[in-house]
């Protein structure tokens, strides 16, 4: 099931949110070696978890994190614009467009997970009138998201090869429900928890 979190309403679910902060760590710290914080208990949590993201969340039958991303106004600070700013294009500060970072898959997750979030992601963008979402990721993810039915536009690019980080943007498409659909496995999503 895909559950849309708006801020703190992620807190009403402790052990998911554990354990997604637990999945980002060992994602990007363990596997692929960011130099990030960790806190005591072993999360991942940084500064843009205190500006109230959206949460899009992916739990199994038992209630256990599978999957996540975050979505931040880009109207507000952002990843982008802080840390990334040689990819962020002129004008990327609208309203009705989002940033999405942490995207993680648990270790063990099945396969169809990452078209479950980015559909959760769709319909909570149709649902609010947005009109899309900028993603800041290396180059090797392109075909991932090609294959997923998501088409993100590349925007920028910084480095060559395999190993460039890029700046994709994805329309918030009606069109792309169905495709997205297809490889999302029957996941449901709540947009209203």
């Amino acid at each position: 099931m895909i559950q849309i979190f708006d801020g703190p309403e992620i807190n009403r679910a402790p052990a998911l949110r554990d354990q997604m902060f637990r999945d980002r760590a060992t994602q990007f710290v363990g596997r692929l070696n960011w130099p990030l914080t960790l806190d005591a208990r072993g999360r991942e949590i940084d500064q843009y978890d205190a500006l109230r993201p959206v949460y899009v969340v992916c739990s199994d039958a038992e209630g256990r994190h599978q999957g996540s991303l975050r979505l931040l106004p880009t109207m507000g600070r952002t990843m982008m614009g802080e840390n990334f700013p040689g990819l962020a294009p002129d004008g990327f500060r609208r309203p009705g467009v989002t940033e999405c970072t942490r995207f993680c898959i648990a270790p063990g997750a099945p396969a169809h997970v990452s078209a479950a979030l980015f559909l959760g992601v769709l319909e909570l963008g149709l649902e609010r009138g947005w009109s899309g979402s900028y993603g800041v990721f290396d180059a090797r993810m392109m075909r991932v998201y090609q294959r997923l039915g998501t088409p993100a536009r590349l925007v920028s690019m910084l480095g060559e090869g395999r190993d460039a980080l890029c700046l994709g943007y994805f329309d918030f498409e009606p069109a792309l429900r169905d495709v997205l659909a297809a490889r999302a496995g029957g996941e449901r999503v709540l947009l209203a928890a």
